[in-house]
């Protein structure tokens, strides 16, 4: 299992601004490794981010996504203290879920 996603969710008037790092490899499936043969592709899929039970972002990455990406996002609906809830799915079905409080 992967790191933990460090989640920073922020307010200001009626918009929420989601910041969000992943730890993961990243692996495009093209890079040689020091045994001369390629290195499996390994990459993150699909993100998705809920609040309130309700999808607010949803996207599909491939294998062209940097090392530990970051990915930052707005949205509106919410208040302070509500909880967004991000999920990502990699090319291998490995998942990882995490969440951050709207401050």
């Amino acid at each position: 299992m992967a790191d933990p996603m460090k989640i920073r969710a922020a307010m200001t008037d009626d918009v929420v601004e989601v910041k969000v790092l992943m730890s993961h490899p990243m692996e495009t499936g093209q890079r040689k490794g020091a045994d001369g043969n390629a290195v499996p592709a390994h990459f993150i899929q699909q993100v998705t981010a809920t609040c309130n039970g309700k999808t607010v972002m949803s996207a599909q990455w491939g294998a062209s996504v940097s090392k530990n990406p970051f990915l930052s996002f707005k949205f509106k609906g919410a208040a302070k203290g509500d909880k967004v809830i991000v999920t990502w799915v990699d090319s291998k079905a490995d998942t990882r879920t995490d969440e951050g409080v709207i401050a």
